[in-house]
């Protein structure tokens, strides 16, 4: 399938034209954070279904590549940072529905609590899992960024919960496999922190 190249929501032609042409690290810096203000504002003033839905699925459009270029060196606890992680985690799900439904499945029995504030749908099969994702991005430019952001770190704590339960079985039986989930979990879980402390942030005014 050939991906048509349209240019970003709501970004200026004088942005990509200084980060296309290798800009120094301080415009880099500028042009992350400008534009992850410009989509999240933009989103937050407009109430055009329409508008949202594309926002949603901004990397549909114009590639998860292009936004690790822009978003992904910048600091977790940042805007652009907590949207690239909210971007990776939709098109993580949307790639691996299966896997992510297993995943959230199996944590689901060891985070309650968290299951409950991230919102699936029980059972959480592919469908509902991906609807999940879906769901916690359009709340980032629909409803209170900061709840957006701190149910994506209670669906990161139960996806981690499932992970660390697989590596536990696996410790003894296949030991590269669960030092890799117990990895993956760990990292999963520095990332729902993350979350929960950017959201923090926005609601003192701190997340820039």
């Amino acid at each position: 399938m050939t991906r048509s190249h349209h240019k970003p929501l709501f970004f200026t032609d004088r942005e990509f034209q200084a980060f296309e042409g290798a800009p120094d690290p301080a415009d880099v810096t500028a042009i992350a954070h400008d534009s992850a203000a410009i989509l999240v504002g933009a989103g937050r003033t407009n109430a055009d279904p329409e508008v949202t839905a594309r926002l949603i699925a901004l990397t549909d459009e114009i590639g998860l590549s292009t936004l690790a270029q822009l978003w992904a060196g910048r600091p977790a606890v940042s805007l652009p940072g907590v949207l690239w992680r909210l971007y990776t985690l939709r098109e993580w799900v949307r790639r691996d529905a299966v896997g992510a439904s297993g995943d959230y499945n199996a944590g689901i029995r060891h985070a309650h609590v968290s299951h409950a504030v991230a919102g699936s749908a029980d059972p959480s099969g592919p469908a509902e899992i991906k609807a999940l994702a879906d769901r916690i991005l359009e709340g980032a430019y629909t409803g209170d960024f900061a709840i957006a952001l701190e149910r994506a770190a209670a669906f990161c704590r139960v996806v981690a919960s499932g992970r660390a339960e697989r590596a536990e079985r696996h410790d003894g039986h296949d030991d590269d496999l669960a030092a890799r989930e117990a990895l993956s979990a760990a990292r999963l879980g520095d990332t729902a922190r993350d979350l929960t402390k950017a959201a923090s942030a926005w609601r003192t005014g701190n997340l820039d």
